[in-house]
């Protein structure tokens, strides 16, 4: 039976620390609802180890030692001291499992997406150089099922997700970003409700929209990806500066 690799601690503890910026931040943002939704990180390869936010922490008061440090291999785990939220389990277990480019997953209910979310069909615009960026990367759930309680919603949404998105827009729910890296999911997270928020209002307009074409927006999308500036990186450092000044216990 092959050993699972697990990160040193010193890995596992800056994780815990971009982690909790991440929570910090999302909290600052607006982008956080009361004590739900959730945000994870993998600690090993295969993913069944993974940092998770404890059940009823305010985004805005989170700590790198807050984090649960959870095992899906571990059978008591959903019934300790410590158990998870029953949510939170379904999809961040199963996402982590299935879906090789999650190794970071942030769950929200961000106003401007979970708005875009709620219409009929809706597909997310070309509109402008921020949507680009997620040029043919967002999958959709078309049909609320009610709260995610059993694992069958988290094998459902890994489906629905595949091999090749990062994004995938819950109907009358919210939306579940995935990355690499908790930098990359961030930067991922701020640019698409920034994007959405920018959509929102050019709708409400009800003047005709000035898509940008296929060609472009796929241009776009590889510049952004491209790009010779490590912008997630960078942004996250900025983030963490920020509460090193003001907020310096996330950190501990």
């Amino acid at each position: 039976m092959a050993l699972t690799s697990v990160a040193p601690q010193t890995d596992i503890l800056q994780l815990r620390i971009e982690l909790a910026a991440a929570f910090r931040w999302t909290a600052r943002l607006g982008l956080n609802e009361g004590i739900a939704n959730h945000f994870s990180v993998t600690t090993n390869e295969d993913g069944s180890q993974f940092l998770l936010n404890p059940v009823g922490s305010h985004f805005s008061r989170i700590r790198a030692c807050d984090l649960l440090h959870l095992d899906t291999r571990d059978t008591t785990t959903y019934t300790g001291t410590n158990a998870p939220d029953p949510t939170a389990w379904n999809l961040h277990a199963e996402l982590h499992k299935r879906l090789p480019q999650a190794r970071c997953i942030l769950h929200t209910h961000m106003p401007h997406t979970t708005a875009l979310c709620c219409l009929q069909d809706f597909e997310f615009l070309m509109l402008e150089q921020n949507a680009c960026r997620f040029y043919k990367r967002i999958a959709y759930d078309r049909h609320y099922s009610g709260m995610a309680l059993q694992a069958s919603e988290g094998e459902r949404v890994a489906q629905l997700m595949g091999p090749d998105k990062s994004v995938l827009f819950m109907a009358n729910h919210g939306v579940i970003v995935v990355a690499p890296t908790v930098a990359q999911a961030l930067d991922e997270l701020c640019y698409l409700e920034k994007a959405s928020a920018l959509q929102v209002l050019a709708l409400s307009t009800g003047r005709p929209l000035a898509l940008i074409s296929d060609d472009i927006a796929a241009l776009a999308c590889a510049q952004w990806n491209d790009y010779p500036t490590r912008f997630a990186d960078l942004h996250l450092d900025a983030v963490k500066a920020i509460l090193d000044l003001q907020e310096t216990d996330y950190r501990q």
